[in-house]
């Protein structure tokens, strides 16, 4: 096992990170440059030696902001090791179960990992094991904001072209009550029906658990049933349930590709799509489907998307009143600024 102080090729071992029943990841120093920390995969079952190879291979060359860079790799070395960069702060596990990401910071996390997965695809490559765990959340984000380029990053491509069929690292195990199968059980929650079909993975398959990441940032909790996020979180807008459905779907009616899921999705909060000009009443176009919309709509009704920068709710009762409303016609709460008094 590795410890503390061990040498692994120009790197001494700091602390441990990270790691399950296959392999461990290791903060680590340069031997020299002390101040160089970077983070190093290490396998502590042989069975696991061939999913590091698979991703020393998958990862040669993708440089990306949104995904972990390789920096060194030698599998067949005494101690065998794939170095990587380090990335101060958590997974996205946390942040959902804790329930502190805001709806914006969902998306902006979620276009990231789709930035990362496109250019992935571009290159030939299918991470086969999208998880709140392999996505990475630098510790700027919490200062910097979501938007930040980069702050968001894809790691763990340990199946990336080392596995094959739906569930190969399953072979890993013998029996499904072993702390391995356990810890690959944990995944298929996240796997697209196809893989636990039995089917090759497609750059699709890699959609399906960003929907399933998607649903539980909205509302902290796994997709069940025919449930959308609103369902659960009523501030979500009807548009995030729409494209909820078409990644958290069939294969055939999943989005085609990450640059597709990726153009569904709104543009950053800091820069809002443009609105139409118009009066708060008459009739105008919807900016995203061209059908007719009441200017003073909030959400159109024909395709969902969310027709404003902020979104008008009751405080009462969290019904979405007209933007000129003074009183909510749902339960007759006053929407007026409440006077200062000294």
């Amino acid at each position: 096992m590795p410890q503390a102080g061990q040498r692994v090729g120009e790197y001494v071992l700091d602390a441990p990170i990270g790691g399950g029943t296959f392999g461990q990841v290791w903060r680590a120093r340069h031997h020299v440059w002390t101040d160089q920390f970077v983070a190093i995969k290490i396998p502590t079952d042989p069975q696991y030696l061939r999913n590091l190879q698979g991703e020393g291979v998958a990862i040669h060359g993708l440089i990306h902001p949104n995904i972990v860079r390789a920096i060194g790799f030698d599998p067949y070395a005494e101690t065998p090791y794939l170095v990587m960069e380090y990335i101060p702060g958590t997974s996205l596990r946390p942040l959902i179960e804790g329930k502190i990401l805001t709806i914006p910071q969902a998306v902006s996390i979620l276009r990231q990992i789709l930035s990362g997965l496109k250019y992935a695809h571009e290159h030939n490559v299918i991470h086969r094991d999208i998880k709140p765990e392999n996505i990475l959340i630098h510790e700027r984000a919490l200062t910097e904001g979501f938007d930040v380029e980069g702050v968001v990053k894809i790691t763990d491509f340990g199946l990336g072209k080392a596995a094959s069929g739906a569930l190969g690292s399953i072979a890993y195990s013998a029996s499904l009550n072993t702390p391995a199968a356990r810890e690959i059980a944990g995944t298929l929650e996240y796997m697209a029906p196809e893989q636990r079909g039995g089917g090759e993975p497609q750059t699709r398959s890699d959609l399906y658990p960003c929907g399933v990441m998607l649903y539980e940032m909205l509302t902290g909790e796994r997709p069940a049933g025919t449930d959308v996020p609103s369902d659960l979180n009523p501030a979500v807008p009807k548009y995030l349930d729409e494209i909820f459905r078409r990644s958290y779907a069939r294969i055939d009616k999943r989005y085609a590709s990450a640059a597709e899921f990726l153009a569904a999705l709104p543009a950053p909060a800091s820069s809002p799509p443009p609105l139409p000009h118009a009066p708060l009443s008459g009739r105008v176009k919807c900016p995203q489907c061209q059908k007719p919309i009441d200017a003073a709509d909030q959400f159109c009704m024909s395709c969902g998307v969310q027709l404003v920068a902020q979104v008008r709710r009751c405080p009462k009762c969290g019904a979405f009143p007209d933007q000129n409303d003074r009183y909510c016609i749902f339960c007759g709460e006053s929407l007026l600024p409440q006077a200062v008094t000294a």
